[in-house]
């Protein structure tokens, strides 16, 4: 029988596609979020940020193989224009995500709709940029390679990123039709180009270290002062709300602030 950790590691393992190396959020649809809500989402879909952290539970435990095949369906899904990444792919990288509901099915405990896809396909989400380019940073510490190409796509990425970077999006949490300026997007804007900079000192990689220097100044700047409420005496969940969001705990993790 398998046990503790062990477990746990096979778990996350078993979302993985050997044939594509794509990693799934989970292997479930519709299953609701409340019993007889209507919050029953498609999550058998590949989440860049879901990825990110199951590849980081894997290689703190030893499992590299998953993370250097990861890299190379990422290279291969994102490729080509920056500006049209998305924030979730198909098992072997397709772009196309419909959502649609399957009436002649009933969910769990007769849970309703069945929803097939996720249109969420189509949000902006700012904090992939961070989680994914952290991510590479930390497995490029382990024993995943630097390659001239999974390099160069970062580098397309961040480009882009400092000309949206200011624009509100969807956040975290996916919120429908509602884009705001969430203090954890930009958190991982900072730490996108922490992680580029520390990737460039660390492997000797070509890059405008100087210039990044300045976005995460920048970034940080107006985290700082938007994303603080002093009534409230902490991080607000978007830029002037007053609601506390339980995202901004993974700042002092991330290492945007000290955790006092």
């Amino acid at each position: 029988m398998v046990r503790g950790r062990d477990a746990f590691t096979h778990s996350l393992k078993a979302l993985t596609y050997r044939p594509s190396g794509g990693i799934v959020a989970a292997p479930t649809t519709s299953l609701p979020e409340r019993l007889h809500g209507s919050r029953n989402w498609d999550y058998r879909i590949c989440w860049l940020r879901d990825a990110t952290f199951t590849l980081l539970a894997l290689m703190n435990n030893g499992y590299f193989d998953e993370a250097k095949s990861w890299h190379e369906w990422l290279i291969r899904s994102v490729a080509g224009d920056p500006a049209k990444i998305q924030i979730m792919y198909g098992l072997t990288g397709e772009r196309r995500i419909d959502e649609w509901q399957m009436e002649c099915l009933s969910g769990f405990d007769g849970a309703r709709p069945v929803r097939i896809g996720n249109a969420a396909t189509q949000q902006r989400q700012l904090d992939i940029y961070g989680e994914i380019i952290d991510a590479l940073y930390q497995g490029h510490r382990c024993q995943v390679p630097v390659d001239h190409e999974g390099w160069a796509m970062q580098r397309k990425l961040l480009e882009h990123l400092e000309g949206i970077w200011q624009g509100p999006d969807n956040g975290i949490w996916e919120v429908r039709n509602c884009r705001r300026d969430y203090t954890h997007s930009k958190v991982m804007v900072w730490v996108a180009y922490d992680r580029a900079i520390r990737s460039a000192i660390r492997f000797g990689l070509d890059g405008p270290v100087e210039r990044w220097r300045a976005m995460q100044k920048s970034v940080k700047d107006e985290v700082c002062r938007k994303g603080y409420d002093e009534s409230v005496g902490a991080f607000t969940q978007s830029f002037g709300s007053k609601k506390l969001d339980a995202s901004l705990l993974l700042m002092p993790i991330v290492g945007f602030l000290p955790g006092e």
